[in-house]
């Protein structure tokens, strides 16, 4: 048996619902495979983690996967499995993202560039100012994005999920909405994707396939036994099935889980670009490099 340390990027939630049905159902040990889930006690150490040997593999988003290049950390993507729709939440009384032009912005890197350097696109993208980013109001609420704006500490909160802060607001009966990344031009980088190092993904490839198999296993399941899925994330959680807030997030979250686990070149390419635009990486690999330096579909086709 093969044990395979994976760090999550955040604390256990509906996200992470094809990796526990599959340990349910004994689909790991069925590939050989022991599979420990970490809930890491920072939410952007999985990079080091995976050097020093405490983790083989992490969950973590496109953006952050640029950040540790550039900053010359060693880390490869190999298999993309969740896309949702994100962006920047903000009350009902702001009305286009040009509005938003001077505000409060909640994010969990305040007062770090990454909250302006978003807002800031948008407004510009609305036809609004542009060299706004030094004007906002810069609050650091955690991950708490809703409470910041129910409790009036922020006007705007980014970066947000549907399949969860937006959720939350509607269910705690707040009055907002929100502007896509997609739609205003900053690259969607609302995607979970799975990490390692680039020489242990050469030396484990049979691994990494492995737990790349199971992972569609777990996805197709969860679309295709609905309820038996939802009752086993459920229970391995020990959440209360009744509770209105986690069943809403985790219906919602469903429809996210993709059955394509590839990226492109083009879309690092993008993203890498706007980053290095918005002041956010000093350094640009691809640039460098003249290849991908960010992503492999080796074992995602």
């Amino acid at each position: 048996m093969t044990r395979l340390k994976l760090g999550l990027e955040w604390f256990l939630n509906p996200d992470h619902a094809p990796l526990l049905l599959a340990q349910d159902r004994g689909w790991f040990a069925d590939e050989g495979l022991e599979v420990e889930l970490i809930e890491p006690e920072e939410h952007l150490d999985a990079v080091e983690a995976i050097e020093k040997g405490e983790m083989d593999c992490a969950v973590t988003e496109p953006l952050h996967l640029v950040e540790d290049r550039a900053n010359g950390e060693m880390c490869v993507g190999f298999a993309r499995f969740l896309h949702t729709n994100g962006g920047v939440m903000a009350k009902a009384s702001i009305e286009r993202p040009r509005d938003m032009a001077g505000l409060r912005i909640q994010y969990p890197g305040a007062p770090g560039g990454g909250g302006p350097a978003i807002v800031a696109t948008m407004v510009e993208a609305d036809g609004g100012p542009s060299g706004t980013e030094g004007g906002y109001g810069r609050v650091n609420n955690s991950f708490y994005h809703t409470d910041a704006l129910a409790e009036d500490k922020a006007d705007v909160a980014t970066l947000v999920f549907h399949n969860f802060e937006m959720v939350e607001a509607k269910q705690r009966g707040l009055d907002v909405r929100m502007f896509a990344l997609k739609d205003w031009g900053v690259p969607d980088f609302c995607q979970l994707v799975l990490i390692t190092h680039p020489d242990k993904l050469e030396a484990e490839r049979e691994t990494f396939a492995k737990l790349v198999r199971v992972l569609r296993r777990g996805i197709d399941a969860i679309k295709q036994e609905p309820e038996a899925a939802r009752e086993v994330y459920f229970r391995l959680t020990e959440s209360d099935p009744e509770d209105a807030l986690t069943r809403a997030i985790y219906d919602a979250t469903v429809p996210c889980f993709t059955h394509d686990f590839s990226m492109s070149d083009d879309y690092y390419g993008h993203l890498e670009d706007w980053m290095s635009a918005r002041g956010l990486i000093d350094a640009t690999p691809t640039e460098a490099s003249g290849e991908n330096v960010y992503w492999t579909n080796s074992l995602a086709l």
